[in-house]
Order: structure tokens, then sequence, then C-alpha cells
């Protein structure tokens, strides 16, 4: 089995329990954002998985847009990241 070299840890242990690898990142060709997808790249930059710029660069993400999910899941959690909730949690 080869292991591509990659910068940084291939797999981390979130503060559940539960780890996390590159794989169970969403598809860098993604274009239809859902809740969960958000979360898992929010979970993987809180964590260390990939940095920021990793990021934005790889699923073509704003720095505001990355900068909104994560505002989103520290102030209300990981719903604040679902489409039809996004009204609830917007400032006034």
């Amino acid at each position: 089995m080869y292991l591509k070299k990659i910068d940084g840890p291939r797999a981390i242990t979130l503060s559940d329990g539960t780890s996390m690898t590159r794989a169970d990142l969403p598809d860098p060709n993604t274009r239809r954002w859902v809740a969960s997808r958000k979360a898992a790249v929010v979970r993987a930059v809180n964590h260390g998985l990939i940095s920021a710029g990793e990021a934005r660069e790889t699923y073509q993400l704003s720095e505001e847009e990355l900068d909104a999910w994560h505002a989103a899941v520290a102030e209300h959690g990981e719903t604040a990241l679902k489409a039809t909730t996004v009204q609830r949690y917007r400032q006034p």
C-alpha cells in the first residue's frame, strides 16, 4: 500500500474521542455544500488536520466564507450551518 507524502497529520482525534482522517473530508470537487460537509471542513481546520489556507485552496472557498462557517459553529454549534436555519442565527 502506497501512502502519499503530505504535510501535517494523517489523522486526528476529536474532542469526543472519535478519529478523523483526510478520507473523511469532502471531495475537492464539491459544489453543493450541505451542513455536514461544512462541519467536516470546520472540524478539520479547528483540530489541525488541514490548515485554513489549504481548505480555501482545496475547496475554492473565500476567506469570508470559511470565516463565516467558523463563526457560526463557534457561536451556535454545527446546526447553524444548515441553510434552513441560517436566518435564525444571523445578526440583525
